[in-house]
């Protein structure tokens, strides 16, 4: 099997960007969409359309109903056609860009992404990610090419919260981990092929930053700042670890990260904050050494991602419930089985439940 690596077409990250939008829309289409929050458009809505009055490009837009399922896919692909748009543009966060993507693959036009936050590392990718109407995971969407445009606005981005950003380290440092994983297990990874050197080294040059920018980053941040370690961490969280999950592939944290979608308890935590977790019981699965474990756990806790499942909102779940989340990750379309040893739901429940315990032991200590 062949070695592959795709990425977006184009990636633009700058201070002011967004301003720009219908310059580049013009490039690209006569008509476009653009999907959007109601507070997203309250926010910005303005700057797009002042973007648009000044290009060649007629602007439409549509307010994003809260999921990515089939419904909302369809109900936009309709839109679409309806209004003869050539263009479909995704502004906001995760579930908007998942949805902008399905939508233009089955509307056959272009797509640009644009987030308002850095909170995970959905915007690069060939991939959309399909949840039912109330927000279980259903299916991936693997798509026959990554968006034409991804574009990061860092004046935007750090006015979003900053639990948002960390999110997006927590995605993010899944990323060498099952990298790492896949590598091992010779798995085919999301773009269709083995890996690639060049996946390895952004995944690794991903996490690389996380540790040496994360703690910096969220501390300017807090202070409502854009410093050199926002910028490299707003790049990690989205060009190095879309490339780095998709042309490296995925393992462990993220498919344990879907199991817990099945918790009502987790709904209210940001994907990074579960796939942050997921990666902490992907470790513990694969029997790092000890000070791995620890200084990941430690990072952790001092950006403020949850290490436990009280923080994730499941202190008070049953050992039923957890199997059935062991369970959901090992479903056998899901990528647990990327590891490179055999994997259990009862392997699987021993580890977030070890994982967990790490997790009590290290906030005891650090207190």
């Amino acid at each position: 099997m062949a070695k592959i690596l795709i990425s977006p077409s184009k990636y633009l990250q700058g201070a002011g960007e967004m301003k720009n939008i219908g310059t580049y829309a013009a490039k690209c289409g006569k008509k476009a969409l653009v999907l959007i929050s109601q507070g997203g458009y309250r926010r910005i809505g303005a700057m797009i359309e002042e973007s648009f009055a000044g290009s060649d490009c007629d602007v439409v837009f549509d307010y994003f109903n809260g999921e990515c399922c089939e419904s909302e896919i369809n109900r936009l692909v309709a839109i679409v056609k309806e209004k003869g748009c050539d263009l479909v543009i995704g502004v906001g966060g995760g579930k908007i860009f998942d949805t902008a993507k399905a939508v233009a693959y089955y509307a056959e036009t272009p797509v640009f992404i644009c987030p308002t936050i850095a909170s995970t590392d959905a915007p690069c990718s060939a991939l959309s990610v399909v949840y039912t109407e109330e927000g279980v995971f259903e299916r991936y969407l693997f798509l026959p090419a990554n968006p034409n445009l991804v574009l990061m606005d860092t004046d935007i981005i750090v006015k979003s919260p900053v639990r948002l950003t960390v999110a997006g380290m927590g995605d993010a440092l899944a990323t060498y981990f099952e990298a790492r994983a896949c590598q091992r297990s010779g798995a085919t990874s999301c773009a269709g092929g083995k890996t690639t050197e060049a996946a390895m080294a952004l995944a690794k040059l991903c996490f690389d930053t996380l540790m040496e920018e994360g703690v910096k980053a969220k501390i300017a941040l807090e202070a409502g700042v854009c410093t050199p370690a926002v910028e490299k961490v707003i790049e990690a969280n989205t060009l190095l670890s879309g490339i780095g999950f998709e042309s490296a592939g995925l393992a462990g944290a993220h498919a344990i990260h879907n199991g817990f979608t099945v918790l009502e308890e987790c709904h209210h935590m940001y994907h990074g904050e579960k796939v942050a977790f997921g990666t902490l019981t992907q470790l513990v699965l694969e029997n790092v050494p000890l000070d791995e474990l620890e200084d990941i756990i430690l990072w952790c806790i001092e950006v403020g991602l949850p290490v436990t499942l009280a923080e994730l909102g499941a202190g008070n779940v049953t050992d039923d419930q957890l199997m059935e989340v062991a369970k959901t990750a090992c479903a056998e379309n899901d990528t647990l089985h990327n590891m490179p040893f055999e994997v259990t739901p009862e392997t699987v429940f021993a580890a977030i439940k070890a994982a967990d315990a790490y997790g009590r032991y290290y906030l005891d200590e650090e207190e």
